[in-house]
């Protein structure tokens, strides 16, 4: 087997099942997950079907959803990189926010434009500024998550094209360089 490719699924599980393997690199816990249709965190903390667990090997057993939440970085515990988690978790969901209020946006704006009254004309146009709120607002958290990101050195998220303005321009560049250039 080439090392760029994952273990074979039935390898890993006819090396478990025969006591061949003792214990389960990650990449294999992955592996078997995939192959089972389920997630690898089921697999690590198996919620519904215990009632305690061990988060770590040689500790006392505790609550299997609360070694689950420290697994994912959902738990109370203050860890380094918690507040990466955090900012990056909010520019997933900020952006989620932004491309559905566009879409809303959109489809307000072709109301807007095939309106046959006075009254549906109105009613698509507050449609149409509630969404350019909508986005306004999730550009403004997108910005904010970057900002925190940026600040942790850590590696920002690409943004779609039609959220390029939500990246200021470097300090000190010229922001029509690429015009000028015709790039």
């Amino acid at each position: 087997m080439r090392e760029d490719q994952p273990p074979d699924p039935r390898n890993v599980i006819a090396n478990m099942e025969s006591g061949r393997r003792a214990n389960l690199p990650l990449v294999d816990v992955m592996v078997l997950a995939k192959a089972l249709h389920t997630n690898p965190i089921c697999l690590t903390y198996p919620i519904g079907y215990v009632a305690e667990v061990q988060r770590l090997p040689y500790e006392h057993r505790i609550a299997r959803w609360e070694a689950m939440c420290w697994f994912i970085a959902q738990d109370s515990d203050s860890l380094a990189d918690r507040d990466m988690l955090r900012y990056q978790r909010e520019h997933i969901e900020a952006l989620g926010e932004a491309r559905s209020a566009m879409a809303s946006e959109s489809y307000a704006r072709y109301a807007v434009e095939q309106a046959t009254s006075a009254t549906e004309r109105a009613e698509a146009l507050r449609d149409q500024a509630t969404c350019l709120e909508r986005i306004d607002k999730a550009k403004q958290r997108l910005r904010v998550a970057r900002s925190f990101i940026r600040r942790g050195r850590g590696l920002l998220p690409d943004l779609p094209a039609e959220l390029a303005d939500v990246v200021p321009p470097e300090p000190g560049s010229n922001a029509n360089t690429t015009e000028k250039n015709g790039l």
